[in-house]
């Protein structure tokens, strides 16, 4: 669990601590030099850094070739760099990995709350949380990179609470990933707006 204090002072102020806790706990990692590299959709096995050199050494060589993600909130590195050098060394720092991973994920809740109509009802949020959830994770909603794609710029904020500990979300497995992929193509849209029909995932039932 996240210090509150780091939270308090690092943290992206548009977002409630409870939902900072629950995004660290879903799509992040409690080691501040954690570097997860994909390529292709596979794990790469890459050493484990015990310093923030070597964290760093491992991101330079791996960014531009793969995916790379890093620190406390699995932070996308070199999203929209084509030079390895541009990285920045504080991106290992565990309050600037966690201010900028809130503020990128704070937008990708506004691209998932858009998507919903910008709804204000607390009882909608657990689903548009677990989309953005999953859509950190996989980089992508709607078929659209969410760490490239433009800030909606709306005014809609997330409701205190993401999702309760006494009904807490289970794990998604890949089915069920898969099986949310194909509610979301089968949404309708109204306007401007677009609404999904199946919402079963609501609070858990």
């Amino acid at each position: 669990m996240l210090d509150a204090a780091l939270i308090e002072e690092c943290a992206d102020p548009s977002l409630k601590p409870a939902i900072v806790q629950q995004f660290v706990e879903m799509a992040g990692s409690p080691d501040p030099l954690a570097i997860t590299v994909k390529s292709g959709g596979r794990l790469i096995l890459v050493p484990k850094p015990k310093t923030s050199d070597e964290a760093m050494e491992i991101v330079r060589e791996n960014v531009g070739r793969a995916v790379v993600r890093v620190g406390l909130t699995q932070f996308p590195a070199g999203v929209g760099m084509t030079d390895a050098s541009e990285l920045r060394a504080d991106l290992i720092d565990p309050c600037e990995n966690l201010r900028m991973g809130t503020t990128m994920f704070s937008k990708v809740m506004r691209i998932v709350a858009k998507w919903y109509g910008n709804p204000t009802e607390s009882e909608v949020l657990p689903q548009i949380f677990e989309d953005a959830v999953y859509s950190w994770k996989t980089g992508e909603f709607e078929g659209e990179s969410v760490f490239q794609a433009l800030d909606p710029g709306t005014n809609w904020k997330a409701p205190d609470v993401a999702r309760t500990s006494e009904n807490p979300e289970p794990e998604k497995t890949a089915e069920d990933m898969a099986e949310d992929q194909e509610k979301r193509s089968s949404g309708t849209r109204t306007g401007n707006s677009e609404i999904r029909i199946d919402l079963s995932r609501i609070n858990g039932k």
